[in-house]
């Protein structure tokens, strides 16, 4: 059975806590026979905690299986990219270092290539995989695009991913600041690489000791936090 074309798999790193919670229930899974196929990365460890989920990108044209010189890595009418099938995998490793976006794990004790499936065995029946299933802070989301713009009125999902001169589509969507997505409809990741962290100051107007400020005249339409800057 398909996975419903309405339903779509979303990552927000700006939600993401680290708490790891995606990373225990995928080894639930039963197609992933106790292994995560899901893990965490952080964005710049020396600096920050920020974490980023990553999972299968379900690439529209996949790179992993395009390499692959046993034809090992099928990807399904409805675009889900699965793991290699074990009678053909001859454990080459041609698609970890071929995919962009470092997801195929090689297990050499098996001989076989595993990766993300987004839980074909839930999504194709229209469940939530394992991982957004159990995300409490809705960093991974599985719904409709409808859902998550109602959700995110800031942000807007990217499907489309540059690396030099490749363009890649996929079918799991990254949520970004919907004003970036406006001036270029995808996100250039050999040139994020080299972006710099912007500082951040946070001031607060502090008022004279005994000064009481007067009430605004509307308090409902007024921004609350006007006096602050980030």
């Amino acid at each position: 059975m398909p996975k419903p074309d309405h339903l779509q798999f979303f990552i927000d790193p700006n939600r993401c806590i680290g708490c790891q919670a995606c990373v225990q229930a995928c080894t639930e899974c039963d197609t992933h026979r106790g292994e995560s196929m899901i893990h965490l990365e952080y964005v710049e460890r020396s600096q920050s905690v920020q974490t980023v989920p990553v999972v299968c990108m379900h690439c529209n044209q996949p790179t992993c299986a395009e390499v692959c010189p046993a034809d090992a890595i099928k990807r399904t009418g409805d675009g889900i990219v699965q793991s290699a099938r074990k009678p053909r995998c001859i454990a080459c490793g041609n698609c970890v270092m071929a995919c962009p976006f470092g997801v195929p794990e090689l297990y050499e004790d098996r001989q076989i290539m595993m990766k993300c499936d987004m839980c074909y065995d839930r999504s194709s029946v229209g469940k939530k995989p394992m991982c957004a299933a159990v995300c409490p802070s809705q960093a991974l989301f599985f719904g409709t695009r409808e859902q998550v713009e109602q959700l995110r009125p800031m942000s807007r999902p990217i499907n489309r991913f540059q690396f030099g001169a490749q363009v890649i589509s996929t079918q799991v969507f990254v949520m970004t600041p919907r004003g970036a997505a406006s001036r270029q409809p995808w996100v250039d990741v050999t040139a994020a690489m080299d972006e710099q962290a912007r500082g951040r100051s946070v001031t607060f107007k502090v008022l004279p000791a005994g000064a009481v400020p007067e009430p605004p005249p509307d308090v409902a339409n007024v921004d609350p936090f006007a006096d602050i800057s980030v």
